[in-house]
């Protein structure tokens, strides 16, 4: 099974990191949530992605380009021009990195790679988002249900604590619960390519028509995940995911 990151956008809501390179090569930990994203995938056996490219693309080919040399201990002869790659660490990845456009939206980077998917129902994610979902149990929940399209509801974080109150007094303190109790697309959906015939072009965006049109019909269902997901929208969503990393309570890390 192939998976699909979305990963072109500007990211204009982070654009202190973002004015040096793409928002899916923001590091955390010392690599990029792009990284993070793909070792999800690959911990329940999915190798195959095809990355939609953007703003500052050459960035993340230049990075795979060189990922051997990035993960590995290797000798340089300049003379002779070689390099030896010594005990290589690489992840058995086979990617696919597609320039979709800079300007061009969710839906048309969708159906710009769609000659690179097949006939089979691929995995489609955000390149800005983590979580500790499991992708197995999603892909299970989505052929039992027969639809279009799969995707994964969250309850997003809340963004400050919470006090529980009983009358004038304070009972307890919550450290940054869930939300309001609301769910949303969180991403991490499993699409069957029948479902690129919902999109028209360059100009569509997927949450808007196509899956709007989808959900009318009857063709797409919630996975509810419970667990952890976060999106890197601003830098203290950055610096949360970072503390959570150093700290080696990254509970994306399944792997």
């Amino acid at each position: 099974m192939k998976a699909v990151i979305l990963a072109g956008g500007i990211g204009s809501r982070i654009s202190e990191e973002t004015m040096l390179r793409p928002k899916p090569m923001i590091e955390i930990g010392g690599k990029p949530i792009l990284w993070h994203i793909m070792k999800i995938y690959s911990a329940h056996g999915i190798h195959d992605f095809i990355v939609c490219l953007g703003f500052k693309g050459y960035m993340i080919k230049e990075y795979f380009a060189n990922y051997r040399l990035h993960v590995s201990d290797v000798t340089i002869d300049i003379v002779q021009n070689k390099t030896e790659v010594h005990e290589s660490n690489a992840e058995p990845w086979r990617i696919t990195l597609v320039d979709t456009g800079e300007d061009t939206m969710t839906g048309g980077r969708l159906k710009r790679v769609k000659k690179y998917l097949g006939n089979e129902d691929f995995c489609l994610t955000y390149g800005d988002g983590v979580g500790d979902v499991n992708i197995a149990q999603l892909l299970r929940f989505h052929r039992t249900r027969g639809t279009l399209v799969t995707l994964s509801a969250m309850q997003p974080p809340g963004r400050f604590g919470a006090l529980s109150l009983e009358r004038d007094r304070v009972a307890s303190f919550q450290e940054k619960p869930l939300g309001s109790g609301g769910w949303i697309n969180g991403g991490f959906f499993v699409v069957s390519p029948k479902a690129l015939d919902y999109i028209e072009g360059d100009g569509t965006v997927w949450e808007r028509e196509p899956l709007e049109r989808l959900a009318a019909e009857g063709e797409v269902s919630a996975y509810r995940h419970e667990g952890f997901w976060q999106p890197m929208d601003t830098l203290r969503d950055k610096n949360h995911l970072e503390q959570l990393w150093s700290s080696e309570k990254a509970p994306w890390k399944i792997w």
